[in-house]
C-alpha cells in the first residue's frame, strides 16, 4: 500500500528527508512559507502556507489525502501543528506541543531533567526577573552559559567566559528583552549529536555528529543555526570512545523513558566533558545539518520508520552505510549578522553530479576521476523565473561522503568548486584533518591523556 506523505518545512533537514523517502512506497507532498526548489523537485505537490498555522497545515494535509506527516522544523511543533494534524486523523512524525517543550522551552527541559534524575544534566537555575539573573551572575562561582528560554534558532546563547565577558552577559540580558532565561554552568568539552527515532516507546540511534555554530573559521565569530557537520563510518566521532557514544545513547535512553508518548526524532546535544557527555541541549526534530549527515547513508527505508511508528510498533533496527560525512552550508555574504540577499545561485544538482577532481596521476588535458557522493541540499533560497536567489538565511548545503572524513571533506570541496562563491561564504575548515585533530587533542588534554 502506498502512502501519501506530507514533509512540513521548507529548509535544507527537509529537503534531505524528501530525498530519503524519494524512492519509497510513498507519494509525497510538501508545504513551507518558501518554496525550496530541491524538495518541490521530488515531491508530487507543493503547498507555500505559513507552517506555523496549524489549520492551514490541516486543510493541505486533507487536500492530497495524507497518511502520515513528517514535520521538520521546531517552530510547527511549537504551534501545535502536531496535535491539530493528528485530530483530523493524519499521524504526525514529531511530538505534539506538550512533548515539544523539552526544545522549546529550555526551562522546562532542566527541570524535567531534573525532576526525573536523567542523567548530564549541569547546575542551573531560571530567571523571570532580569536584575535576579544579573546578581545570581554576580554570585556564581564559575562561568555561566545565557540561554533564552523560547526559540532562538541556535542563535540566542551567550557563554561567559567564551564569548562574552560577566559584564557584557548582565548587559546582553537586560538589552535583550527576553522574558525567561536560564543560567546554567558552562561545560568544558567538545560538542556532538546523537539523533534518535523514537516511537512507541522505543528508539534507534543515528551515528554521533559534529556540528560548528560559529560563524568564521577557527570556530571564530557568532553563533549561527549551523556552518556545516561532519559524521565518521563508525557510531563514534574521532575524539570519543565506544563507550562516549554508549554513555550518551543511556542519556537519551532515560529521556525516552520519561517522556512516555514521545514520537519523532529526538536530538540529544552533548558536551563530552573530561568526565564523560553531558546534556548542552535537547531538541525535537532533525538537526541541521545533521540530518544531511544521517539520512544518505541510511540504508534502512526511511519510510518503514514512519509506518512502524503509525502502526503502534517500535522503530525498524537503522542499518546505515560505513560511510563518513561532511557537510557545509553555502551562507550569504554579511551571515548572520547582516546577511546581504539576492546573489544567483549558479549551483544544481546536475553540475554537482558532474564535478571532477584530478588525480594524483592526471593533470592538464588528462583524464580526470569523478569527484564521488557529492549531494546538494538546498535550504534557505528564493526561485525566480530565471533562477534561484540567496536569501538572508542559509542558502544550500554540499555533503561528501566517502569512506573517511578527509575523502569526504575533499568531495565537499570539490562540489562547492564547481558551485562557485560570490555572493556567499563558507567554512573550508569543516572536516579538514587540522582541525579534527585539534578535537582529538582537546579531549586528550582535558582527560590528561
Amino acid at each position: 500500500m502506498r502512502e501519501n506523505v506530507l514533509l512540513i518545512g521548507g529548509g535544507g533537514r527537509e529537503h534531505a528527508i524528501a530525498r530519503a523517502l524519494e524512492d519509497s512506497e510513498a507519494d509525497l507532498y510538501a508545504c513551507a512559507g518558501n518554496k525550496n526548489p530541491g524538495i518541490a523537485q521530488i515531491a508530487a505537490g507543493f503547498e507555500t502556507l505559513e507552517t506555523t498555522d496549524p489549520e492551514a497545515v490541516v486543510d493541505y494535509a486533507e487536500a492530497v489525502d495524507a497518511t502520515i506527516a513528517v514535520i521538520g522544523p521546531e517552530a510547527p511543533l511549537e504551534a501545535g501543528v502536531a496535535d491539530a494534524l493528528e485530530a483530523a486523523g493524519v499521524y504526525p512524525f514529531g511530538p505534539k506541543e506538550a512533548d515539544a517543550r523539552i526544545e522549546t522551552d529550555k526551562a522546562f527541559q532542566r527541570r524535567f531533567m531534573a525532576e526525573n534524575d536523567i542523567p548530564g544534566c549541569p547546575d542551573f537555575e531560571t530567571f523571570d526577573d532580569m536584575d535576579a539573573a544579573c546578581d545570581y551572575i554576580d554570585e556564581y562561582d564559575g562561568d555561566l552559559a545565557i540561554k533564552p528560554a523560547g526559540l532562538t534558532g541556535g542563535k540566542g546563547v551567550k557563554v561567559i567566559g567564551d564569548q562574552v565577558t560577566a559584564e557584557e552577559g548582565k548587559e546582553y540580558i537586560r538589552d535583550a528583552d527576553y522574558d525567561r532565561i536560564v543560567l546554567e554552568e558552562r561545560l568544558i568539552g567538545e560538542e556532538f549529536t546523537i539523533q534518535a527515532f523514537v516511537a512507541n516507546g522505543e528508539f534507534r540511534t543515528a551515528p554521533a555528529v559534529q556540528d560548528h555554530k560559529r560563524a568564521y573559521e577557527g570556530d571564530e565569530g557568532p553563533n549561527t543555526g549551523g556552518m556545516g557537520s561532519y559524521a565518521d563510518a563508525t557510531p563514534e566521532l574521532p575524539f570519543m570512545t565506544e563507550d562516549d557514544y554508549t554513555d550518551a545513547v543511556e542519556i537519551i535512553a532515560a529521556t525516552v523513558d520519561a517522556l512516555e508518548d514521545y514520537r519523532g526524532i529526538l536530538y540529544g546535544q552533548f558536551m563530552l566533558t573530561e568526565t564523560g557527555p553531558r546534556v548542552v541541549e535537547f531538541n525535537a526534530r532533525f538537526g541541521d545539518p545533521e540530518a544531511m549527515n544521517t539520512l544518505p547513508v541510511l540504508e534502512t527505508d526511511f519510510l518503514e520508520v514512519l509506518t512502524a511508528a503509525r502502526d503502534g510498533e517500535a522503530p525498524p533496527e537503522l542499518d546505515f552505510a560505513e560511510q563518513a560525512t561532511v557537510c557545509k552550508y553555502a551562507v550569504p555574504d554579511g551571515y548572520p549578522t547582516d546577511p546581504e540577499a539576492g546573489a544567483k545561485v549558479q549551483v544544481d544538482e546536475e553540475s554537482v553530479a558532474r564535478s571532477v577532481r584530478a588525480t594524483e596521476n592526471s593533470s592538464g588535458d588528462e583524464p580526470r576521476e569523478s569527484a564521488g557522493d557529492a549531494l546538494l541540499y538546498y535550504a534557505s533560497v528564493d526561485e525566480r523565473d530565471d533562477g534561484i536567489y540567496t536569501t538572508t538565511s542559509r542558502s544550500f548545503a554540499l555533503v561528501g561522503v566517502a569512506d573517511s572524513i578527509a575523502a569526504a571533506e575533499e568531495i565537499a570541496e570539490d562540489a562547492l568548486a564547481v558551485a562557485g562563491e560570490e555572493g556567499l561564504r563558507i567554512r573550508h575548515d569543516i572536516g579538514k584533518a587540522d582541525l579534527v585533530q585539534k578535537r582529538i587533542d582537546h579531549v586528550n588534554e582535558l582527560r590528561g591523556e
